[in-house]
């Protein structure tokens, strides 16, 4: 499998998500970004999975994905 990307962290803040990927952090609005995401509570971002490849996330919880590729086009 080819990795597309290197997840090292995802945290949030009352409105930003925050990502490190390939040694890099990226800050992005929740509002702008994902209304599922920017809405949830705590437990509900705290439970995502990171696709093996490193090509998006998944918040299972309120059934939201996010493609690392557009999300770095728009930081």
């Amino acid at each position: 499998m080819v990795t597309t990307h290197h997840i090292d962290a995802i945290k949030f803040t009352e409105n930003s998500l925050i990502l490190q990927v390939d040694g890099k952090e990226y800050t992005f609005d929740l509002k702008k970004i994902s209304t599922k995401l920017f809405s949830a509570n705590e437990l509900q971002k705290s439970l995502y999975t990171i696709s093996p490849s490193g090509y998006g996330i998944h918040w299972p919880l309120i059934d939201e994905d996010l493609s690392i590729d557009s999300l770095l086009k728009i930081a």
